[in-house]
């Protein structure tokens, strides 16, 4: 498999929002009587997230969601806070991401922060973001 992943462009890889390994469930996981979001409540959250998002770009001729924003809409969109700031930055030196990444880790965070209707960026939306870049990591899939 890493073997395979070598072969996929850098500049590729950062075209792709979302990086995500799916590992087979155990099998206490499968029968656990643990109670998770259903489905009509996350597809709640995703229409009400896309409202939020088409709102926003309204006034944006072809734009209407986060990852069609551009620079400019960026970085009046994408403020985070100096701990965000800190966290991104952590980040960025050691899985070593090019800006095309930094902007895509901004885009996602928007949309993990409008799908909990929150107003701003906190940093653990960016958290949850950073952790969708899993194939720029060093192993993965090994």
């Amino acid at each position: 498999m890493q073997k395979y992943l070598n072969k996929i462009s850098g500049p590729l890889l950062d075209r792709i929002d979302l990086h995500v390994e799916v590992t087979p469930v155990a099998f206490s996981e499968l029968s656990s009587a643990q109670q998770f979001e259903k489905s009509d409540r996350i597809r709640e959250r995703v229409i009400k997230a896309r409202e939020i998002q088409a709102a926003r770009y309204q006034e944006s001729e072809g734009v209407y969601a986060n990852a069609q924003m551009s620079s400019k809409q960026l970085k009046e969109i994408c403020v985070i806070s100096t701990a965000g700031q800190n966290l991104l930055k952590v980040a960025m030196e050691k899985l070593n991401l090019s800006a095309r990444a930094y902007d895509r880790i901004l885009k996602v965070s928007r949309t993990i922060a409008d799908l909990s209707s929150s107003e701003n960026i906190k940093p653990e939306h960016l958290a949850e973001a950073i952790q969708y870049r899993s194939l720029d990591r060093e192993g993965w899939g090994a």
